[in-house]
């Protein structure tokens, strides 16, 4: 192959060959109406035959991928180091003919840009816009082969270098090409993105413009017009004072002129021009297919188009079946869990719920389109979601006020959700839970039974006929019975308490150490585990090197045994994960690593727990939240005895204290019995996964994750390989982990966070939702991953969000803030049973609150203040 191609020559499929801008131009200049500059791409051979004429390059290159992305020093020093010895090589002789060939073809005097084009760029998953290097206005050849140079050089920038570490591009796999193109001079030029960048709607076009080179408004030198098209028609514009422009120099390059006074204030672009340019836009887009983010230039008769890439940052649309408008609300925010989902874990959850689900970007999304239908449906549903979380109840709203959205129907539609109160009230009758919990147990103990002896096919329709054994238990109407026997009663002392005594947020005293709670007492057996240990120095010095020893998986489990004390420490743990090592992080999605499968995870909390607290801690903990309970119930009580009509209310409020600790630990057990089953579901799959293995069918057990559960059906019965497609899937995956899933998202594609609307937040707090009351101070510690938490006695945990893995973690901390969740979600009911003041539902807490800062939680009325400052890092750990 040559070292120089043509634009005619490339299309979109050439990316190995001259890089993601490259290939792009190359298959914009196949398209019929779109207007490209002639031009030619420097492949990517010419650039690997740079690199092998400076061996030197490769000892810097390996240390370039230990470094962590944050080492900013370290970067710039190594990446100019290797930017000078590619310059310096000098560009060989046969690369340069066919480069100066290609110009004296074109016109080797006329202008060119010289722009750099990377293999990992302009791509669906990662577009590394900015990344690398362009030059403007070049003019002949020793100044192109000079700036094809510097083009290769800038692979190595210290943005370019750090953009790669942070994404999981490897160095060596990256190449570079270089798209040399004749420069236009135009009279405006600018962006057009064919999706809302501020709201991200489909079916919006915004284009920035202004006078003179784009390199003005892509370098932020100046203000940019603005302007919205929808449906063909110019629905907003903002004209900016463009006081600068950016303009070729006769001697080559580019300068800065100022723009005369009454010109500034002049709109770029006509409106018809501006409708011109938007359906060019719609006709990019249909071509690659997804939403595009362009470069164009308006010179003499027409529009030109410079550049095209994928825009990687839209959370992406759940399919729907036909193109009717529709609201989606995710449902990782109610389960408190984000993250991204594997192919298995989305479909296996699919198949268990009971309620439709939908997925986009690897997250889960409940479409509710038909419930705000109706009057009476946008009601409840709103109201049932707003009282979980006030911004998906706010966001929620904000769709709704746009009155055309949704398609209205009556109340007596088929479309309205069918009518009738809640489940009827029951009495405080422990014997209900204990039966449901019971039923619970048998039926996931005949699951463990019945499928070790699956295999083949077999065991795929075995789990697929277990699947509705699950959701019996799910549905049972006893069970949602019980859970809201257990919510109400808080929801009435709540309102009735401070209507009446002015308390507010009652109940979280009173559902203190409550029975049943599973996940509770998963925080406090973790303690006992402490207990255990605590009396044997040897092991507990051989835990705190375990993760500098690299075991695999569970092999420090066998390793400790031999340490004095160890085999006591490891039957306190084995107790333990018998129990409760189907947990984990993010445990919603079947294909997460459990503690019994990695139970070095649960190391940092034990040790924690031993520094932290005497022998019987568990105990007392438990106790101490049983005895607050108990005095705040006689409290509440000889309050109300005191008021008019005392008696009657003391009465009811004694009835509603008395279903409230009767059944509110219980609602923690249904996914407990979830996740039980997915783990035996995991350890059947796992096992299957290692016969395809051998058989040479799959590469390693952990692809199957990359499988839905039909496919991985398929692949059991057929054995037919699907290495590209798990490729694909992993890369996909890998992408999606980049983007934040709205709690609501619309079909538009537009997405809405939710507002507090709040007036009673003091100036410079952030405004939260309040699920367990109390005001501490404390130091804030910044918490990405639960098995990197390093807590003290004096510390509130602030975190994304937390599930029942992060339960040990509650016991050692003072205070909680997270960015997601609601008033029955998981931090919210354990911050409760512990007596922890939390916030939930605090936008950006993470990024907002650095670690180590001193801040005050309000647990009560609903904010976090900011008392000092810390060490700067966020969410590191």
């Amino acid at each position: 192959m040559g070292y120089v191609l043509g634009f005619q020559e490339i299309d979109r499929n050439r990316v190995t060959v001259v890089g993601g801008k490259g290939a792009n131009l190359g298959e914009l200049s196949r398209m019929d109406g779109i207007r490209v500059p002639d031009g030619f791409c420097v492949t990517t051979d010419a650039f690997r035959r740079v690199m092998a004429g400076v061996p030197a390059i490769e000892d810097s290159l390996e240390r370039l991928s230990y470094l962590d992305a944050g080492d900013r020093e370290s970067i710039r020093v190594l990446g100019a180091r290797i930017r000078q010895a590619i310059e310096e090589a000098g560009i060989p002789g046969e690369v340069a003919a066919e480069i100066t060939g290609a110009l004296t073809r074109l016109g080797a005097h006329d202008a060119y840009a010289v722009r750099s084009s990377a293999t990992a760029e302009d791509l669906p998953t990662a577009s590394f816009a900015g990344q690398q290097d362009t030059y403007l206005n070049v003019v002949g050849p020793a100044a192109v082969l000079r700036d094809i140079g510097r083009c290769w050089g800038s692979l190595f920038t210290e943005r370019a270098v750090t953009y790669r570490l942070r994404n999981g591009f490897d160095h060596r796999n990256v190449l570079m090409g270089v798209v040399v193109q004749r420069m236009v001079f135009p009279e405006a030029a600018g962006i057009m993105v064919t999706a809302d960048p501020l709201t991200s709607n489909r079916k919006v076009v915004s284009v920035d413009a202004g006078f003179g080179l784009g390199e003005a408004l892509v370098s932020g030198l100046v203000d940019a017009d603005v302007y919205k098209v929808r449906d063909g028609v110019v629905t907003d514009r903002t004209v900016a004072a463009k006081r600068l422009a950016v303009v070729p120099d006769p001697a080559g390059g580019t300068h800065h002129q100022p723009i005369e006074g009454e010109r500034q204030q002049r709109p770029a672009l006509t409106d018809a021009r501006i409708v011109e340019l938007a359906r060019l836009g719609r006709r990019i887009e249909a071509h690659f297919g997804s939403p595009q983010d362009i470069e164009w230039c308006l010179a003499d008769d027409g529009f030109r188009i410079v550049q095209s890439r994928p825009i990687t940052t839209l959370f992406p649309i759940p399919d729907a079946a036909d193109d009717a408008n529709r609201v989606y609300v995710s449902v990782g925010h109610q389960q408190m869990m984000t993250d991204p989902i594997t192919p298995l874990g989305i479909s296996v959850w699919q198949l268990t719920s009971r309620a439709p689900m939908r997925h986009a970007g690897a997250r889960l999304f409940v479409d509710v389109t038909e419930s705000l239908a109706s009057p009476a449906g946008r009601r409840a549903v709103v109201d049932a979601l707003g009282r979980s979380d006030p911004l998906i109840g706010d966001a929620l709203r904000t769709v709704l006020a746009r009155e055309d959205f949704i398609r209205s129907v009556p109340d007596d539609s088929p479309a309205t959700p069918p009518a009738g109160a809640g489940p009827a009230p029951i009495e405080a009758d422990p014997a209900i839970v204990t039966e449901l919990i019971e039923d619970n147990r048998a039926s996931v103990a005949t699951l463990r039974r019945d499928i070790e002896t699956r295999s083949g096919p077999d065991l795929l329709d075995f789990i697929l006929a277990d699947f509705p054994e699950m959701q019996r238990l799910m549905s049972d109407p006893r069970s949602y019975q019980v859970i809201m026997a257990g919510m109400e009663p808080a929801w009435w002392l709540n309102e009735h308490m401070q209507e009446w005594l002015g308390e507010k947020n009652a109940a979280d005293t009173l559902a203190q150490s409550v029975p049943h709670n599973i996940t509770s007492e998963m925080g406090l057996a973790l303690l006992d585990v402490a207990d255990v240990i605590r009396p044997f120095p040897e092991v507990v010095d051989f835990l705190r090197h375990v993760e500098d020893a690299g075991y695999e998986d569970r092999g420090f489990l066998d390793a400790l045994v031999e340490v004095p004390g160890g085999r006591a420490a490891r039957a306190a743990i084995d107790s333990f994960l018998d129990k409760y090592g189907m947990r984990c992080a993010g445990e919603i999605d079947i294909t997460r690593p459990r503690w019994s499968e990695r139970p070095a995870a649960l190391v940092p909390t034990i040790l924690g727990n031993i520094n932290s607290f005497e022998p019987g801690a568990a105990a007392r903990h438990f106790d101490r939240g049983l005895r607050e309970a108990r005095q705040k119930k006689e409290e509440l009580l000889a309050r109300l005895r005191d008021l008019p009509g005392g008696e009657s209310k003391a009465e009811e409020t004694a009835r509603m204290i008395d279903r409230l600790r009767t059944f509110s630990g219980y609602r923690e057990y249904p996914k407990y019995g979830i996740v039980s089953r997915y783990f035996l579901y995991k350890q059947a799959l796992l096992r299957e996964a290692g016969r395809l293995v051998a058989a040479g069918v799959l590469r390693a057990p952990e692809d199957i994750f990359y499988l839905t559960f039909d496919e991985l059906h398929q692949l059991v019965r057929t054995h037919e390989a699907c290495d590209r497609l798990i490729r694909e899937r992993k890369a996909e995956f890998s992408a999606y982990r980049a983007l934040t899933p709205p709690r609501v998202l619309t079909s538009d594609g537009e997405t809405f966070a939710g507002e507090y609307r709040r007036t009673d937040v003091p100036a410079g707090a952030l405004a939260g939702m309040p699920v367990s009351a109390g005001i501490v101070e404390g130091r804030a510690r910044v918490v990405s991953d639960m098995a990197q938490a390093d807590l003290e006695a004096d510390d509130i945990l602030v975190t994304a969000y937390t599930d029942p893995s992060w339960t040990p973690l509650f016991v050692a901390i003072k205070g909680l803030v997270t960015e997601v969740g609601g008033t029955m979600t998981h931090g919210a009911v354990i911050a409760r049973e512990y007596g922890l003041p939390a916030l939930v539902g605090v936008e950006h807490a993470t990024r907002l609150i650095r670690d180590g800062q001193r801040i005050r939680v309000n647990g009560t009325d609903g904010y976090v203040e900011i008392l000092t400052g810390g060490t700067g890092e966020t969410g590191a750990r």
